[in-house]
């Protein structure tokens, strides 16, 4: 059983509903939740669009193998709304996103899949979730904590965490 630590995220108008929704899909197919953080806003980043986005960070328990996580997760967001990126864009506006953060302290580099996510450590809407819930986790490639890494992270965007309890 791994420990499994997901980020959800999409600034659509359809986001903040998907995202309750989320917990839901991965207790039924991928494996047990078990810690949820706030919801988080924060300015789209890579691109420019009005609407700000949601973040939330998702840790699960899987037996599932990395890739087929992966396939799965790409599933449950195809299920919930999700259109895929347009080629010529890097970054757009999107109902929901659903990137794996880390697979416990494993190390994956494949052209599908990169394990820890290769730019968690440059974006503070991801790091501040991820430092609600384990700040002391270490990086297995950077060797260092999330805090830390929040603390070093170049990123200025403003990102706050909402009033509003979302989850099960």
């Amino acid at each position: 059983m791994a420990d499994v630590i997901l980020l959800l995220g999409g600034n659509e108008e359809g986001t903040p509903e998907v995202i309750k929704q989320v917990p839901g899909f991965m207790n039924e197919f991928i494996g047990e939740v078990i810690s949820l953080s706030g919801l988080y806003t924060s300015p789209p980043w890579g691109f420019e669009h009005p609407r700000w986005f949601l973040n939330q960070v998702i840790i699960l328990k899987s037996e599932m193998a990395p890739v087929e996580l992966l396939k799965e997760t790409q599933r449950i967001e195809k299920q919930l709304g999700r259109k895929r990126k347009t080629l010529s864009a890097s970054y757009e506006a999107r109902l929901i996103d659903i990137d794996i953060l880390f697979i416990d302290e494993q190390i994956i580099d494949q052209p599908e899949l990169q394990i820890p996510h290769p730019r968690l450590h440059l974006r503070k809407f991801t790091l501040q979730p991820l430092n609600e819930l384990v700040p002391g986790l270490l990086h297995p490639v950077l060797q260092k904590s999330v805090s830390q890494l929040l603390t070093e992270c170049p990123d200025e965007a403003d990102v706050r965490r909402l009033d509003q309890s979302f989850g099960p």
